[in-house]
């Protein structure tokens, strides 16, 4: 039985209570977690009141601002953590974000600012946030989990922009996986399939691309976000202490097919 009994987790991408983070946040604290969630400063939305209630179930002992794009936001936030709790166990990485006009039409024409949008928030905020949580992780290790997409190993329709993030993003798993292994920090991937979630909804067709999922895996049948939530708690806990720099799929086997 996997055991996250006073393990600390900062989980960050949380939007609402449909979010495939929040579905992680719940198995972590399911078994034991001690849980800490960021949410996008936007005053004009009110967003901590929104995060709170949106959270309240999970009763995280820290609700922190984050903006992936902002150093100084990502260091006050691992500031914030380490006067809290002195330490952190896991780190889990649910943040993606483009243009969406870049998501469809031909891959040609994403443009130059665009490209480079998605690649910030989707590929090298991973790289800033590990950097932060590394001296936390100290030596008794970590496992750090981010959220990939079939579109990273194919050309999916109307993903263009996202999967050349996704692919960046795969990538900064292997290299920061085999750098960070001597130190007990496991960094890993879950490749999901399609799921009906908010920003699922900026994908053009997408009712579409989820049945087609359904009718192409071998399960035949869509995947849900506890189903990649528990393989997030696996990933997280002892129970998964060998594996790292892999992306594990949860797309009901959709992937096995050419």
């Amino acid at each position: 039985m996997q055991d996250l009994k006073g393990k600390t987790a900062l989980v960050i991408g949380v939007a609402n209570r449909r979010s495939i983070a929040y579905a992680i946040a719940e198995q972590l604290t399911h078994w034991g977690a001690r849980l800490a969630i960021c949410y996008q400063p936007m005053e004009k939305e009110h967003a901590l009141e929104r995060i709170r209630k949106n959270t309240e179930d999970l009763k995280p002992e820290l609700l922190l601002p984050m903006d992936v794009n902002d150093s100084a936001s990502i260091a006050a936030v691992f500031d914030s953590i380490r006067g809290s709790w002195g330490r952190l166990d896991v780190l889990v990485h649910s943040v993606a974000s483009s243009k969406r006009e870049e998501l469809q039409g031909r891959h040609s024409d994403i443009s130059r600012e665009g490209f480079l949008y998605a690649q910030e928030v989707s590929a090298y905020s991973l790289i800033e946030l590990v950097r932060g949580a590394r001296p936390l992780m100290g030596p008794q290790g970590g496992s750090i989990l981010t959220m990939s997409y079939i579109g990273a190993e194919r050309a999916s329709i109307n993903y263009n922009v996202m999967g050349a993030a996704k692919a960046a993003l795969e990538a900064n798993v292997r290299y920061m996986a085999m750098e960070l292994g001597p130190e007990n920090i496991r960094v890993n991937a879950i490749s999901a399939g399609p799921i009906r979630t908010l920003s699922a909804s900026g994908v053009k067709d997408f009712l579409d691309i989820i049945h087609n999922a359904a009718e192409k895996n071998a399960l035949k049948r869509n995947i849900t976000q506890e189903e990649v939530a528990h393989t997030a708690a696996f990933l997280a806990s002892s129970l998964s202490s060998g594996i790292t720099g892999q992306v594990l799929h949860v797309d009901g086997g959709y992937n096995i097919y050419g």
